[in-house]
């Protein structure tokens, strides 16, 4: 398997991207992986997942990037436009200077809602699409479970606070208005359902599973659980599973 580093500038954006492959020219088809709050294109999952698929097919590439403010970005704050604006650029490079005919998308989290927002707002370029343990209802997730409530009180003051993990990603109260005021939960999906497969753990710490539940119910999806799964499938033995079902569902065998 090899890797490339590239970027896409493009609309004031300069998108740094990462490409996993066995022969780029040969690429036909690519996952475009969207990894999760506070994620980066780095990503040990996406590495994975790019190992099990490439070692049966050789006509697809997997691609990851750096959200707005995530990994080696270099915006220092994010809104909900720009990470739509970002996954445009990708899809759209992806066919135009790779020669790629057939995208797939495979995201985590925030990543997930972040697919979901794109489809609903511009159209889905996706043949199919799996989103594992997606943030249905994101700002909860922010507000509730991943910052602290003294971080949002200073929020509500004006500040912005440091999240995340790697590298930080600035929260202020301008992306927590557009995060509540953005329900996917609101949204109909029912046009996209036939191509939209959603993996959970049931164990999920983070967002539960009846959330995603309730949503694939809402929507028609399918939903898979994958007993005693936690939200970021630290088990080998979890993520090994979610990439087989990823994988099969995509048709890639």
């Amino acid at each position: 398997m090899n890797h490339k580093y590239f970027e896409i500038n493009a609309q004031k954006s300069n998108v740094c991207c990462k490409a996993y492959y066995r022969d780029k020219c040969a690429a036909e088809k690519a996952v475009v992986c969207c990894t999760g709050f506070a994620g980066h294109k780095d990503n040990h999952a996406t590495e994975k997942f790019a190992e099990k698929l490439l070692s049966k097919c050789g006509n697809v590439m997997v691609v990851v990037f750096d959200w707005p403010a995530h990994g080696d970005d270099i915006r220092k704050r994010m809104t909900l436009a720009e990470c739509c604006d970002y996954l445009e650029l990708v899809t759209r490079e992806l066919k135009s200077s790779f020669g790629v005919q057939q995208l797939y998308a495979y995201a985590g989290s925030f990543g997930a809602y972040l697919v979901l927002t794109y489809i609903s707002e511009r159209g889905n370029p996706f043949e199919r699409i799996a989103l594992r343990c997606p943030a249905v209802n994101m700002y909860d997730v922010l507000t509730r479970t991943i910052i602290r409530n003294d971080e949002l009180d200073r929020i509500m003051k004006g500040k912005d606070v440091q999240v995340g993990f790697d590298r930080k990603v600035a929260v202020t109260q301008a992306l927590l208005d557009e995060l509540k005021a953005n329900d996917i939960r609101q949204r109909d999906f029912l046009d996209y359902a036939d191509n939209i497969l959603i993996i959970h753990g049931t164990a999920d710490e983070v967002i539960p599973c009846e959330d995603s539940r309730a949503f694939a119910e809402n929507n028609i999806i399918e939903l898979v659980p994958v007993e005693g799964a936690d939200h970021r499938f630290q088990n080998p033995v979890h993520m090994s599973l979610a990439n087989k079902i990823v994988m099969e569902y995509f048709g890639f065998r």
